[in-house]
């Protein structure tokens, strides 16, 4: 499994899943500290700006780790409609045809 994390300007960073590993709420927390590492180097001056995460709502999003990592990171989390048809979270072009 991969986490893609992107901007307007592309993908941020991609995170490899190790075969038979799950995402806890620990892991999400490391991966936004290493998103926020890739941001400072591919995204200079962006972190200044603000950060702003759209996520989901499932349980390792909101355990209370990775909301700390999140605030510690300095990302407001937006909060996400569940069923808004305005912000399917992948409509995205990630994969080339």
């Amino acid at each position: 499994m991969a986490s893609v994390f992107w901007d307007s300007e592309g993908v941020i960073m991609i995170d490899y899943l190790q075969k038979g590993q799950t995402i806890s709420g620990e892991y999400y927390a490391s991966e936004l500290r290493q998103l926020k590492a890739a941001i400072k180097e591919k995204r200079r001056g962006k972190l200044r700006a603000g950060v702003l995460l759209l996520q989901d709502n499932a349980p390792v999003h909101t355990a209370q780790v990775s909301v700390a990592a999140a605030t510690q990171c300095g990302f407001e989390v937006l909060p996400h409609p569940p069923y808004s048809p305005n912000l399917a979270p992948s409509d995205f072009n990630c994969f080339l045809n």
